[in-house]
């Protein structure tokens, strides 16, 4: 069973000092269990079983998971290495590909004609405003894109994305 994985913060970049994820603090995440098709949500409290759950996972699919979402839940994970468990980083794939990132709302946009409700720094203004459904709901639309982004991915075996002249480009993807 694969999960679907995507988490937000407390936290700005700006507030911790630079790019250090690992200082960040977790707001609430969702995942997705293609197997049972549910989705659950997590607080800060929950982080623990979060870290748990993803370790019963026989993959965990995420966009940018290895540079962000692992650094930002490792501190709560009690003796997982969660950079061990078995990882489907889509960001990482398409880079491989390509040489450079693409954020997955340009993915998002060219491949499925739909794109991300808002951004990090506006969930984390949700959280500091304690408006945690609109928060939770932007979490799951992120989880709900990744996942229809892994599946096309899956079935046609490439993404979409358009350049900087605004052709729609293909990035061939192996998962």
């Amino acid at each position: 069973m694969a999960i679907v994985f995507d988490l937000e913060t407390q936290d700005a970049f700006q507030d911790v000092g630079g790019h250090f994820p690992e200082r960040l603090r977790m707001s609430v995440a969702v995942t997705y269990d293609t197997a049972k098709r549910l989705y659950t949500r997590y607080t800060e409290a929950d982080a623990a079983a979060l870290t748990q759950d993803l370790s019963k996972a026989d993959l965990v699919v995420c966009y940018s998971v290895l540079g962000f979402d692992y650094p930002v839940l490792q501190k709560y994970a009690q003796a997982i290495d969660l950079a061990q468990l078995p990882t489907l980083d889509m960001m990482v794939e398409v880079q491989k590909r390509l040489g450079f990132r693409l954020k997955l709302d340009m993915l998002a946009t060219a491949t499925l004609q739909t794109g991300k409700s808002a951004d990090g720094l506006q969930a984390v203004q949700w959280w500091r405003e304690g408006r945690i459904d609109e928060l939770f709901d932007y979490c799951r639309q992120d989880v709900e894109v990744t996942y229809r982004l892994y599946e096309f991915g899956k079935q046609n075996r490439f993404l979409q994305y358009f350049d900087r002249q605004y052709k729609l480009k293909r990035v061939p993807v192996a998962w």
